[in-house]
């Protein structure tokens, strides 16, 4: 019996992670792989990434809009709300058998809820994970607890999502996503992508992204303005600035970020999206990776390049000697810039084993093959919702 399979996306960098699972998903005739496509994706101010999966030639089941057009909590409590009431429609009248979800947001919480009611299992990727300077983090771990499956990064994380009581049988290390990409995508070289996206890169770039920080009240703009003046004063550089995703402040940004590359063209490339291919490809000829992203604490690091981490967006998570932690000010960024491109700092780098380091399976294969043995395999007994608490015993 044909399985139904669905996958969610909700923005362009979660997409880019699930791409190869996606592929390998639908490979597998047991499968009936659909992908529903949400949030920013189907957004004109955020780029309208749903076409990077047309053009990938990714069927896409269902569209299902929710982003309120509000920029700020109420938006984002709106944006759950209809996440809520779109997708308990979908999965009411289009039944499937998994959900499989990445990552923090909170579309992707109110989604998980809809599938709960709906009693659809859940596996989740990236759980385990810490990121205490957003809300992300409570959602993370709130996703954890509905979920069935857990795949995640590193063993730090597989043993978190153990110690929020979820049964060891279910829970799997299996590597990034994001490095995964790295190894088996082919990426463009430097002269295609300044082509691609025409855009003369120069000598010296630096790939810049920077999102709200959620759990920080009215943050956003003063530490952007802080960022960009530290853009302007490092004049050393030319940036490739990808705009910040659909989080409370998330537009206040980005009209910042317009405002500021408006009267800088030719030092500055701002985007809405590069797509995956594009991304790695800018990432791997940059001088180094600035913001408050998580691509620069995982793929960065696996493609050897220093990454400059403002603020405490991702404050908790675990990091590589490559980057470069400071505050979000601008004689702070300068210091840290300055700290990344100096020789004595690369060559501490090129002598580290970095973070997420693959070896093995690749995570989409492993994420398959356990996938797999849980709806199909004769060892997997019929999926049990009512999950046991799993305790440890530990001393406190």
């Amino acid at each position: 019996m044909v399985k139904n399979v669905c996958v969610l996306t909700a923005t362009r960098a979660e997409y880019g992670l699930l791409k190869n699972l996606i592929l390998r998903l639908q490979k597998e005739p047991e499968f009936r792989v659909n992908v529903v496509v949400t949030g920013m994706h189907l957004d004109k101010v955020f780029g309208e990434t749903y076409r990077e999966i047309e053009e990938d030639g990714v069927p896409i089941a269902a569209k299902i809009p929710i982003l309120s057009k509000q920029d700020g909590a109420v938006g984002m409590s709106e944006t759950m709300s209809n996440a809520l009431v779109g997708f308990g429609h979908f999965f009411a009248e289009n039944r499937q058998d998994l959900l499989v979800v990445l990552g923090d947001r909170y579309e992707t919480m109110a989604v998980c809820i809809a599938a709960m009611n709906e009693r659809i299992p859940i596996a989740h990727i990236h759980g385990g994970e810490v990121t205490e300077g957003a809300i992300d983090d409570a959602i993370r771990h709130s996703i954890t607890k509905m979920s069935y499956l857990h795949f995640t990064s590193t063993e730090v994380y597989r043993k978190r999502v153990i110690q929020l009581g979820e049964h060891p049988d279910r829970v799997f290390n299996v590597g990034a996503l994001g490095v995964e990409n790295i190894l088996s995508r082919k990426l463009l070289d430097k002269s295609e992508l300044e082509e691609s996206i025409q855009f003369k890169l120069g000598e010296k770039y630096c790939l810049v992204t920077f999102h709200p920080v959620t759990l920080e009240e009215n943050s956003g703009i003063e530490q952007v303005n802080e960022l960009l003046q530290a853009v302007d004063e490092m004049e050393e550089y030319r940036y490739l600035i990808t705009k910040a995703n659909a989080d409370a402040g998330g537009r206040a940004i980005n009209e910042r970020l317009e405002e500021f590359a408006e009267t800088r063209r030719g030092r500055i490339y701002l985007t809405e999206s590069l797509g995956m291919i594009r991304y790695l490809s800018a990432m791997k000829y940059c001088s180094m990776v600035i913001g408050n992203s998580s691509s620069g604490i995982s793929e960065a690091p696996a493609m050897g390049i220093p990454t400059v981490n403002i603020g405490d967006r991702q404050k908790g998570r675990i990091q590589a000697v490559s980057i470069v932690n400071c505050e979000p000010e601008t004689s702070a960024i300068k210091g840290a810039m300055e700290k990344a491109e100096s020789e004595e700092f690369r060559g501490k780098i090129a002598k580290t084993l970095l973070l997420h380091k693959q070896s093995g399976a690749l995570p989409s294969e492993c994420i398959v093959s356990r996938i797999k043995e849980c709806l199909l395999g004769e060892d997997w007994a019929e999926i049990d919702l009512k999950k046991k608490f799993y305790d440890i015993e530990f001393d406190v």
